[in-house]
């Protein structure tokens, strides 16, 4: 009898145990750790020179893309949990030169840069297409897209980045140069399909920018390069440099957005089955509603650090693991000693 009876305190001391470890398991695990975007690999075959990526607004999960030039007038909606094209959109009576940013608008609108210039300065003007998302992504979808001329108050120059304010609803380009002469150009409060649209520099930039995303929250613009990237508070209508941002080594690094979480950033490649890759932004690269959040969940510093948002949880965790372990092995030792005794 003794026997069983000590088999049933070792198995009570194991329950004990294990809830010691399920406790702080569940402390020490974000909640929202299973909704984090994840990366992906575009699987269309069509899709062979990703150049610009927009999350939808409209249809969760889902990334609009497109080709380099030589294409033609498509835009690819592209599911992020598998990777695969759900809808393809043609532009009705668009013929592209050179596409090479697409964003997304507050109005739900899509609005696709045709404003590549390898020259570098060889064209008067160039393009800004725009149409509603579609409500339902499916297959082959034709819309007759908004077209608008743009022209640049200092003169022509190639560009890859165009970003919609997500809270002004006005358009933003930024050129490319190798000469550390690029810019940030703001459009006219809105724009007018009647006529041309001149945008106006605001601010300089000291790379090769290829490709630009407003946070949702409006506070934040990133410009990517090849290999480098940049985080930007906005204020006033103009970005003030914070600093670097990780960009992973990619192929040909050519575009990057928001996921609709608002702090990870995705970033995508040109080449045939390409990744896109979440890249977390922490301290003050993060946007403001993001520290909102911080400030107010659990395992907030309040010093903005990169990297230390868990450490708080993973403390608790560690100390109710060990005092419950502690009650479990403090109980484990009374119940030997009794049984003990009365097997005696």
């Amino acid at each position: 009898m003794s026997v069983r009876v000590r088999v049933s305190a070792v198995g009570l001391c194991g329950l004990c145990l294990a809830g010691a470890v399920s406790v702080a398991g569940a402390v020490a695990t974000p909640a929202a750790a299973a909704d984090e975007p994840r990366g992906f690999t575009i699987r269309d075959p069509r899709i062979t020179e990703s150049s610009g990526l927009a999350a939808s607004r409209a249809h969760k999960g889902v990334y609009w893309t497109h080709n380099d030039s030589d294409d033609g007038p498509y835009v690819y909606a592209v599911d992020g949990r598998t990777g695969k094209t759900v809808a393809r959109v043609t532009m009705r009576g668009i013929d592209p030169r050179d596409v090479e940013a697409v964003s997304v608008g507050p109005d739900g609108d899509v609005y696709v840069g045709d404003i590549g210039d390898n020259l570098d300065g060889s064209w008067s003007e160039v393009w800004i297409y725009r149409f509603p998302e579609p409500g339902r992504l499916r297959g082959e979808i034709t819309v007759t897209p908004t077209r608008y001329t743009v022209r640049y108050a200092d003169g022509p120059r190639n560009a890859e980045s165009l970003m919609v304010h997500p809270k002004t609803g006005r358009v933003y380009i930024a050129s490319k140069s190798d000469r550390g002469k690029g810019g940030v150009y703001a459009g006219p409060e809105r724009l007018v399909a009647g006529g041309v649209n001149t945008f106006t520099r605001v601010a300089g930039i000291d790379f090769e920018a290829t490709d630009g995303a407003f946070s949702p929250d409006g506070t934040r613009l990133i410009l990517r390069g090849y290999f480098s990237g940049y985080a930007y508070r906005w204020q006033d209508g103009r970005p003030k440099k914070i600093g670097s941002v990780a960009v992973p080594l990619q192929r040909q690094g050519e575009s990057v957005t928001f996921a609709p979480d608002g702090r990870t950033l995705m970033f995508g490649s040109e080449g045939s089955g390409s990744g896109v890759e979440p890249v977390r932004l922490d301290g003050e690269a993060a946007p403001e509603s993001a520290a909102g959040r911080d400030a107010s969940g659990p395992g907030h510093q309040g010093d903005g650090a990169s990297g230390t948002s868990g450490r708080s949880d993973d403390n608790r965790a560690l100390g109710v693991g060990a005092a419950t372990f502690a009650v479990a092995l403090g109980l484990w030792w009374g119940l030997r000693r009794l049984f003990r005794r009365r097997g005696d």
